[in-house]
């Protein structure tokens, strides 16, 4: 496999950087640089700004408004926009429920959903975790009877994340309660706006309301926003959670946060030298890098050989990932020792310019280093990805 890119891909990366030079706010790229809080505002505006020029869908089929990018494409696109620091395109519109519509739904639901989603009409979240059913996910009990042209939904999500700003949500509920647990679970896609529907916030560590429970009494959903066929959910569920587990990897990100990590490491200091000096801190860098490395040489692999459908790859793509998440915001915690300790609120959220601590680098990542504690368990927690790597890739 030849990891260089060809002429035209570099002509490419240079197209993609010129633009996102030209088109990003300044505003969105300073809080996304400096770890700040992004609004429900910020994202939307960026969706837009992209959909505008029509690089939203990067790996939708042309026939669905995709760009028609190739796999390498799509990494340069990905991790240009990470290195110049763009806000996130949520991924649960885009990368999520639309390959599920695309491979599952209807003519009629593809028609109404994919250009909603492309053009950020809709806001997405995901029903999936419950109390008692996250990692062993095909265990959920939030029940689907219907009656007549409608589903009745009964039950309740948890860890719902941004579920405060949801147009949608697609969810799997329970339509044969007396079926082998995997085979009796049904796709459903729900309005948020229905009668019987409320969301309850979680506030986290990190003090920032981000997931949420959310609670269906009695809610009346057309039978006409099934995915598929009753009781089939489970195998769009697996197929969902590839696309997720593939996204997760975000080796862009993780190479602009290395950067930000050594440059914090250079201002502060230990025995009268900047911390990246230090031979045992700048071991612990230096390790992560080649990690960092090695995860991108890996995604390569995987989207050269890319056919559309995500197999189990993803597992090891999510669980490499992650850990290499959690270890870049556990260096940056160690590089600026107790000064990420105080927790500046109206900084994170921008309503001051800097921060009350010395240091404006240091004060977002305490709430950063917590919040990337998830990392690890949502999308399948790690053990699961194992498990899945043992049983579908090694044959045990």
């Amino acid at each position: 496999m030849d990891l260089n890119y060809s002429a035209e891909d570099l002509a490419f990366r240079d197209q993609v950087r010129s633009y996102l030079e030209a088109n990003l706010p300044s505003d969105l790229q300073h809080k996304v640089l400096n770890h700040k809080r992004m609004s429900k505002e910020d994202y939307v505006r960026w969706h837009k700004i992209l959909a505008k020029q029509g690089w939203v869908g990067t790996g939708w089929p042309t026939q669905y408004g995709g760009t028609g990018w190739t796999p390498a494409q799509r990494h340069i696109f990905e991790e240009e926009c990470a290195r110049i620091g763009t806000p996130a395109i949520l991924p649960f519109g885009v990368n999520m429920v639309a390959p599920v519509i695309m491979a599952f739904g209807n003519q009629a639901q593809k028609d109404y959903y994919l250009p909603r989603i492309l053009n950020c009409d809709d806001w997405w979240c995901q029903g999936y975790s419950e109390p008692g059913s996250g990692s062993d996910l095909a265990s959920l009990k939030t029940r689907a009877e219907r009656d007549g042209d409608h589903y009745i939904v009964n039950g309740q999500k948890t860890w719902t994340t941004l579920a405060q700003h949801a147009d949608m949500i697609f969810c799997l509920v329970r339509t044969d309660p007396n079926a082998r647990k995997q085979e009796g679970i049904s796709f459903l896609l729900i309005d948020m706006k229905t009668p019987g529907i409320t969301v309850r916030p979680i506030i986290m560590l990190d003090e920032d309301h981000e997931v949420n429970e959310v609670f269906f009494d009695n809610v009346k959903v057309p039978v006409q926003n099934l995915i598929g066929e009753e009781n089939k959910g489970w195998t769009y569920a697996k197929y969902l959670l590839g696309h997720e587990r593939t996204n997760i990897a975000a080796v862009g990100r993780a190479k602009r946060e290395l950067q930000f990590l050594k440059r914090v490491a250079a201002k502060h200091q230990k025995n009268g030298q900047p911390l990246i000096q230090d031979p045992v801190y700048a071991g612990k860098v230096a390790t992560l890098e080649i990690e960092i490395m090695a995860l991108e040489i890996t995604v390569l692999r995987v989207i050269s050989q890319d056919s559309g459908r995500p197999g189990p790859e993803a597992s090891l793509l999510k669980i490499k990932g992650t850990e290499i998440q959690q270890r870049l915001t556990e260096l940056m915690v160690e590089a600026v020792g107790p000064y990420a300790q105080p927790f500046d609120p109206a900084f994170l959220e921008g309503e001051t310019e800097h921060s009350i601590m010395s240091d404006d680098d240091a004060a977002a990542l305490a709430p950063y280093y917590f919040n990337f504690r998830k990392t690890s368990i949502y999308g399948g927690s790690n053990e699961i990805q194992k498990n899945i790597i043992t049983q579908m890739i090694l044959g045990l």
